[in-house]
């Protein structure tokens, strides 16, 4: 049988140019890709940072076209960014965590060695992630914008309630009236829609989590849809008041009656998972779960 670690030969590497010890681990990932007998590659930003002598790319997704796997350096927020940059590439992303909390660098910085050993190896498997988007026009102008975590409608800087009327396929579902309201793919169950008191999604699910945030009608719960539904909704509050953001990066300012439309979006990513890496094993570490035994 053949290695499929064997076909792996350019990598790419994109790391947190702004964390001091992420250009550390950079460097010693780009030693230990040579020492393999593979080829470096890397944005312009990371190659800089981390006074890479190699072949540079200008950004995420020129660098997806000339690797067959992008290493990405730091916490969640870097990865979905190149997530997002690289939208519908097959190159497939291992993220490295450096520091923090990290659900989707899976892989700890202290354990980078072993883990490109894995990959050398072939001991991995890929999994494909669904990314959801958002439409609307705002200010007579059309946005659309990809999100791999969620899509969040909440209030901005004034400090009262907000109010969201939300259809489902053409279908009223209710009106939500709180803090805001989080649209979650299922990558994204993990993140600010766990915080809100969202249920947890197996990644691979195809599903939506709509979660309120601080709702103002206790029987308001979070809701588990179909990934092919179209999600509806309409602001009802004034501007300042409503804010929309995807990945956490605020991307319009909604006025009263301003409608924005979530479904899934037609691009994908895809992430390798080492043979030994599962949800639930990720689940048990970082969120201190235990068995009987523990």
């Amino acid at each position: 049988m053949k290695n499929p670690g064997d076909k792996i030969k350019r990598i790419g590497l994109i790391g947190h140019s702004e964390k001091i010890t992420c250009s550390d681990v950079v460097a010693d990932a780009a030693r230990l890709i040579r020492a393999s007998g593979r080829i470096v590659a890397a944005d312009l930003a990371t190659a800089q940072a981390a006074r890479l002598q190699t072949d540079t790319c200008p950004d995420a997704a020129s660098l997806a076209a000339q690797v067959d796997l992008l290493l990405v350096f730091g916490g969640d927020g870097t990865f979905l960014r190149v997530a997002r940059g690289i939208a519908g590439s097959r190159t497939p992303l291992l993220g490295i965590n450096i520091g923090g909390l990290g659900f989707l660098t899976a892989v700890s910085s202290a354990a980078l060695a072993p883990a490109l050993k894995e990959v050398w190896e072939g001991e991995f498997r890929f999994e494909t992630r669904a990314l959801i988007e958002a439409s609307t026009r705002c200010g007579g102008r059309i946005i659309r914008h990809a999100a791999l975590n969620d899509i969040v409608i909440s209030r901005g800087v004034v400090p009262r309630l907000i109010q969201l009327d939300v259809d489902v396929n053409g279908e009223l579902l209710t009106r939500y009236r709180g803090d805001g309201l989080i649209i979650s793919s299922p990558t994204g169950s993990t993140a600010y829609s766990l915080a809100a008191g969202g249920a947890l999604v197996m990644p691979t699910a195809e599903v939506f989590a709509l979660t309120p945030i601080c709702a103002h009608t206790l029987s308001n719960r979070s809701l588990i849809l179909p990934l092919t539904s179209k999600i509806r909704i309409r602001a009802v509050s004034p501007k300042p008041a409503t804010v929309l953001s995807a990945d956490g990066d605020v991307i319009a300012e909604l006025a009263s009656g301003e409608v924005v439309m979530i479904r899934r979006s037609p691009h994908t990513v895809r992430l390798m998972q080492l043979a030994d890496s599962s949800f639930f094993a990720s689940l048990r570490q970082k969120l201190n779960w235990r068995g009987e035994n523990g």
